[in-house]
């Protein structure tokens, strides 16, 4: 058994054993997992990829005269101004009311990341203690007071894997799927994700310190659509199940981890970089660490069904999606990923390094996330049913 405390005394003396956790794995098979118990400290993940429910709180300061800001314009995004005077929340899914379509909220926060100016419009009703009706001006980070990404879903615990067999193309969050399976997408780091690391979330919780974005941001709660009624193989669900909710300043983080995106007939979303340091506390997350892409499985949906309540057609290990191609029917599907694993490893490496240089403790969550959780759906109802 090791604590908290004792770790974060061999990172500040400069003796903590830290792996990714493509690392991990290669140990626990050379040398087994009692070794992993006994030997690591720190084991590092990463994940990049879209995630759509993200977006930044911004506070522009006070103008001369006041204004009291009821719509807001960030680069032309409608940004919600339904908080105060002079806060705004621009959602990464916004899109633009001029720009050409592809630009929206989440490429303003790679903007602000990158150090660009923004154009910021307002307008208000005008009051007694917030005179002005309108304002027309370009901000920074340099310029504005706080400004932090909060996403109220990121890191998915696993993801459906997705095909089409219509006779039509098909434009969605998963990409573009060709007809009669000419294709299937998925979204995970697999053996890198930081969920797939600690499927219980024995050591993420309220408070946890994470890479975010390429600086350093916290776990607040759980994600929406937070679930743990799902399928499980290996220990692992074969769905998409537990999420995180997480903010960070956006002062120190990166455009090479804070990135706009665009998916065609679908919308925009915010590619973001996200990795979590798992201590290796005892037995149980030594184990759950050396899990390898061949025991992770993925259910295969099929996106042509437009159903929440898609059947899946069958379960495939991330080793198989990784291969580049998967059976479907008696039929080779080419795979692909819109998650990036490379990315994905660099976040792990660059997280290791920080750690081993003592730049990055670990803190020890302060609330823990519900064992067993159900997704409610929404359903047509009457003001006496709801």
């Amino acid at each position: 058994m090791r604590t908290y405390e004792e770790i974060n005394s061999r990172i500040e003396s400069g003796d903590a054993v830290v792996m990714t956790a493509e690392e991990v794995k290669a140990f626990a098979a050379e040398h087994g997992v009692e070794k992993v118990e006994r030997e690591v400290d720190v084991v590092t993940t990463g994940t990049f990829g879209a995630m759509c429910s993200s977006g930044a709180f911004v506070n522009f300061g006070h103008s001369e005269p006041p204004i009291k800001m009821a719509k807001v314009w960030l680069n032309d995004v409608p940004s919600y101004a339904g908080l105060a005077a002079v806060d705004a929340y621009i959602g990464a899914t916004e899109l633009s009311e001029s720009a050409p379509c592809g630009y929206g909220g989440a490429h303003v926060i790679e903007d602000l990341v990158g150090g660009k100016a923004v154009h910021l419009r307002a307008s208000a009703a005008g009051t007694d203690c917030y005179p002005r009706k309108d304002i027309d001006t370009y901000i920074s980070l340099r310029t504005v007071n706080q400004a932090y990404l909060y996403n109220p879903r990121n890191a998915y615990q696993n993801y459906a894997v997705a095909t089409n067999s219509s006779d039509r193309v098909l434009y969605t969050y998963m990409g573009k799927l060709l007809p009669h399976n000419g294709n299937a997408t998925f979204s995970s780091a697999g053996q890198l994700s930081p969920l797939l690391n600690d499927p219980q979330l024995l050591t993420i919780g309220m408070g946890t310190k994470i890479f975010l974005g390429g600086g350093i941001g916290y776990v607040s709660w759980e994600g929406t659509q937070y679930k743990t009624n799902v399928p499980v193989r290996n220990g692992l669900p074969v769905g998409a199940a537990r999420t995180l909710a997480v903010m960070g300043d956006l002062r120190g983080m990166s455009p090479e981890y804070v990135r706009g995106l665009y998916f065609t007939g679908y919308g925009c979303s915010l590619g973001l970089g996200i990795g979590i340091p798992i201590p290796i506390l005892n037995g149980e997350i030594a184990k759950a660490v050396s899990v390898t892409e061949d025991q992770i499985f993925a259910q295969v949906l099929d996106y042509s069904v437009q159903s929440r309540a898609r059947k899946p057609i069958r379960e495939v290990s991330y080793q198989e999606l990784r291969s580049g191609t998967i059976d479907i029917g008696g039929k080779e599907v080419r795979t692909s990923s819109l998650s990036s694993y490379r990315k994905a490893l660099k976040i792990a490496k660059e997280l290791k390094e920080w750690i081993e240089k003592g730049q990055f403790d670990l803190v020890r969550p302060a609330g823990e996330f519900p064992a067993e959780r159900s997704q409610k759906a929404l359903e047509v109802l009457s003001c006496e049913e709801a």
